[in-house]
Formats: structure tokens, sequence, C-alpha cells
């Protein structure tokens, strides 16, 4: 079994997982509604007993569901407001965030790879301005990076904004997932090849392809980015 077949079966759940599942289980055991406030950002992080930027980041998945929309304000008038109960396919979703850590590298991949080809052809073939605009500022940011970890918190929002481009939310939520699930070995995958020129030529090939409106030009470069990235989870290893 290769390095990036090896079960992640002692990964624990990161902490923003966690607050999505608590959060799930605060909306059902207190009745919520739509219309309903859930606390804002620190007194959720107080109640739960995790820092700000874990409820920050779970909010921000719900709000790709659809489930929360933010609210800005302070007091009474702080916190974001339900929008929809969680059905059945959104539990399944959020139980994706936790679940994915057993899952084999390349299962993964196989994945992203199958989604993201998708996205890509989706997108070239109506551009959306606004999300090929935050694909390039995503590029310029990798660009200034000033280490690794930086580098992919700026691909994740790239691969995000190229998911939004095709216009499907469920994909968003997703795609997200799967990153998440990704971000230690994006890291280790970005320190081991040491020069990030090759992936910027990646992501570079993907932007144009989409603002061309050329579809195959498009999936093709998901597939050559993905395989730069990470050759272990290629199909004869």
């Amino acid at each position: 079994m290769t390095t990036g077949e090896r079960r992640r079966t002692d990964a624990r759940p990161r902490a923003f997982e966690e607050v999505l599942a608590r959060i799930e289980e605060r909306i059902a055991a207190d009745g919520l509604t739509v219309g309903d406030r859930l606390p804002g950002e620190r007194q959720l992080a107080e109640q739960l007993g995790v820092g700000r930027s874990s409820v920050r980041e779970a909010l921000r998945v719900l709000e790709t569901l659809g489930v929360v929309a933010s609210q800005a304000g302070r007091g009474p008038d702080a916190g974001a407001v339900l929008t929809s109960r969680p059905g059945d396919a959104l539990t399944d979703l959020l139980r994706l965030h936790l679940g994915l850590a057993t899952l084999s590298m390349r299962e993964v991949i196989d994945t992203r790879l199958m989604i993201e080809q998708w996205a890509a052809a989706r997108a070239a073939a109506a551009p959306a301005r606004t999300a090929t605009a935050r694909m390039a500022e995503a590029i310029a940011a990798m660009d200034a990076a000033r280490d690794p970890a930086e580098f992919v918190e700026h691909d994740i929002a790239f691969h995000l904004a190229l998911a939004e481009a095709a216009g499907n939310r469920l994909i968003v939520a997703v795609v997200r997932a799967l990153r998440d699930a990704l971000r230690r070995y994006a890291v280790d995958a970005v320190v081991r090849l040491g020069d990030t020129g090759g992936l910027q030529d990646d992501h570079r090939r993907i932007h144009r392809a989409i603002e061309d409106g050329d579809a195959g030009a498009a999936a093709a470069a998901v597939a050559e980015h993905l395989a730069r990235a990470y050759p272990e989870s290629g199909p004869d290893s």
C-alpha cells in the first residue's frame, strides 16, 4: 500500500467539523425555525469551547449550503439567521465533512478529479465574471504567498471559485469538504514540490481555458494539475 493509499483512521476531526455537528444538533434540539437567529460567533465559541475561527468556518459551510445567512450587527442583531431547516441531504453532507478522514488519498483525489473536471467544463460553457475574477485574485495571492500553508489557503480559494463558477451550490459544498480533508496533504505536496511555478502554470491554464470558453482544455488542465500535485495517487500507484 502506498503512502497515498494509507487509510487515515487515526485522523481526528478538526475543530470546525466538530462545530458543524454541534450546530446541527443545536438547531434540532432547540427547535429553531426559519427566521430564528443563532448566537453570535463569540457566544457560540464560548458555548462550544472552541476558537472563533472554527465557528466562522463552520458557519461559512452552512451559508454555502443555504442553511444560514450572515447578519452583521451587534447585541441582539448579531448572529446568523436560519434560512432553512437541515434535512436528510444536508445531514449526509455534514457527515461527509466528518467522514472523509477515513478515506484513502486515491479515493479523495479521484472524486476531486471527477467533480472539478465537470465544474471547469461547465464554467467554460458560461464563464461568470465574478467567479473568474476571484480565481485571478487567488492566483495573484498564491504568487505572493510567504510559505506553503499560505499558498494552500489561496489554492483552496482558487478551487472553490472554480466550483462556484459552475453555478451549483452543492458542488461548492462538496469541493470545500474534499479540500478541507486534503489540507494537510496539500501543504505536504507544496513542500515536496519545492517550486510552485508548475502549479501556478496549471492554475493559469485552467483560468485561461474557462475565460476562453474552452471546456475541453479546462477539464484537461484540471487533470494535469491534480496529477502534478498528487502523483502518488495516480492510476498506477
